[in-house]
């Protein structure tokens, strides 16, 4: 399977989030507004395009439909900086936002349509989520074939005897190409990822184990080790650190239904919460792309019936003499619940990585990510 990923700037903050639910599921054209909305907002510095459709919106993956953003436009939004006015008004009788912008020394206020807008203020535009947790998760992990990375580096020997490594200590390297550049990333095969509900296999996770600077290059390289999540061993991999390819892509629900699971919780123990690193079944093959919004469900285990039963007598031999009657016992089932939002940053063929945005209780493996 070749290697196939995307990274995303969608960044996130936790704490910065309102815990945004729909009271009840809602008509496709149906957009429910907050109560307490403002009529107009002055973008500040720290804003992003969550926050703000979460001032105006019950629903902020909502957003492109309010804003009648077509899917170029959701792939590379328009641009808000701080200052600019975002406005809520009815047009042609269907609610819809607009921004306010200052156009040049005159002071004249423009109101403009969602377009690019490329210029060196670009940098200061705000991003769709808060900057900051994801970075780390940007480059790492990668989910490769069955034959994981055969033509990655390779830590063959060490300083001294010591088993293990760590960040400050020097290794010995082959295969390092010279042109790739000095950065380097150390991975060891990880876990196999398989589909929930079929136990298919979706990809072959290389775990991240911390990064390297080459010191100098030869036939047999010399390498320090630069970080380390955990402890270096011999025969670790080492390929080239990417550089980012930074999207910033409009919090959006999917085009068509997504029926995942929640298959791994990254760094963590058996329930995550918001903020927290989960990864999902479901990727660029099924229709996920950078931005999406899914709602998160918990199973509801079946409950017996309480109710008498009133079905056909069941007997029920004993002896040849004794017959008693047993009732058999009902079962009913429960719809799921929905416990919280999530948000895709990376996808790969088959698999996808996401960052829980709200949670109204743990999540754990096994939980339905379902398009809102």
């Amino acid at each position: 399977m070749r290697l196939k990923f995307i990274t995303a700037t969608a960044l996130l903050s936790a704490c910065l989030l309102p815990l945004l639910f729909a009271a009840a599921p809602v008509s496709a054209e149906e957009i429910l507004l907050q109560e307490n909305r403002p009529e107009s907002y002055t973008v500040q510095k720290g804003d992003t395009l969550w926050g703000i459709a979460g001032k105006f919106l019950k629903q902020p993956w909502r957003w492109p439909d309010i804003w009648r953003m077509n899917r170029d436009q959701i792939k590379n939004p328009h641009w808000i900086y701080p200052g600019d006015v975002i406005s809520l008004d009815k047009v042609n009788g269907e609610w819809q936002l607009s921004i306010n912008r200052r156009d040049g020394p005159s002071g004249r206020n423009v109101r403009i349509s969602p377009s690019v807008r490329i210029d060196s203020l670009q940098a200061e535009a705000i991003p769709s989520i808060p900057p900051g947790d994801l970075t780390p998760y940007l480059t790492q992990p990668i989910i490769t074939g069955p034959e994981g990375l055969p033509n990655a580096a390779k830590i063959i020997a060490a300083l001294d005897n010591r088993v293990v490594r760590g960040e400050g200590d020097s290794v010995y390297a082959v295969s390092i190409d010279e042109k790739l550049g000095t950065e380097w990333v150390i991975y060891r095969p990880g876990k196999i990822l398989r589909s929930f509900d079929s136990n298919e296999t979706l990809g072959y996770e290389m775990r991240y184990l911390g990064t390297a600077r080459v010191v100098r290059f030869g036939e047999v390289s010399r390498m320090l080790i630069t970080t380390a999540r955990e402890e270096i061993l011999l025969n670790d991999l080492l390929v080239p650190a990417p550089r980012e390819t930074l999207v910033n892509y409009v919090p959006h629900a999917p085009d068509i239904a997504v029926d995942g699971r929640i298959i791994e919780l990254y760094n963590a123990g058996t329930e995550a919460g918001r903020g927290f690193i989960v990864v999902l079944d479901r990727g660029a093959r099924d229709g996920l792309e950078i931005g999406n919004v899914l709602a998160v469900y918990h199973p509801s285990p079946v409950i017996p019936d309480p109710r008498p039963y009133e079905g056909p007598d069941v007997f029920s031999k004993l002896s040849e003499a004794t017959r008693v009657i047993i009732p058999p016992t009902k079962f009913l089932n429960v719809p799921p619940e929905r416990s919280g939002l999530l948000f895709v940053f990376r996808v790969f063929d088959r698999v996808s990585y996401a960052i829980l945005l709200n949670t109204s209780e743990p999540v754990v493996i096994g939980d339905m990510a379902r398009k809102p």
